[in-house]
């Protein structure tokens, strides 16, 4: 079940959903709409290796925007800071974002109930385009859990990306035992 307007207004009441900075304006029929934070991250190296740590380079997206190139990974993060203390939030792309080109991630649109942060968003597009910051970007839907939960997100000693940011976060596969 999604939840509905109101009950994510319900929810935000009770505190188990927290968008900062939250705007009555973005709130949808059944999802709340995010936008693109003032920061861009591309990898260091061409090619990427899921064993090592691959660094890389933060920039600030210009005030006159940024243009994405096709065949490049970029990665974005949400200007809101959100907590999801009871559901499971999905954040998908907005069709005005997809009608661009643009997709916002290429495999990670779930969260863990208990994922207190921004969200990091792995951006690509088919041509190029320009992008700004602070322009809608995605949208956040909410599920509802069945059943108890045992260890929320944010209590995991092994949860790899716990730490609050701003800016855009690389991947940590290269934490994982394989």
């Amino acid at each position: 079940m999604i939840l509905s307007d109101q009950r994510i207004l319900e929810e935000i009441e009770k505190g188990t959903i927290v968008i900062e900075p939250f705007n009555r304006e973005c709130l949808g029929t059944n999802s709340y709409d995010v936008h693109l934070g003032k920061y861009l991250a591309v990898y260091v190296d061409r090619v990427l290796d899921a064993k090592k740590h691959n660094h890389i380079e933060h920039f600030e997206i210009p005030a006159e925007g940024f243009v994405l190139q096709p065949n490049t990974l970029y990665l974005g993060v949400t200007l809101e800071y959100t907590e999801t203390h009871a559901h499971v939030p999905f954040l998908e792309g907005k069709s005005s974002t997809g009608r661009l080109g643009i997709d916002i991630h290429a495999t990670a649109g779930k969260g863990d109930v208990g994922f207190c942060n921004t969200w990091t968003l792995e951006i690509s597009s088919t041509q190029p385009v320009r992008i700004y910051a602070g322009m809608p970007i995605g949208q956040l839907i909410y599920f509802v859990v069945e059943g108890h939960i045992e260890i929320m997100y944010n209590t995991k000693g092994n949860a790899k990306y716990n730490s609050k940011t701003v800016k855009p976060v690389e991947s940590m596969m290269f934490k994982n035992s394989f």
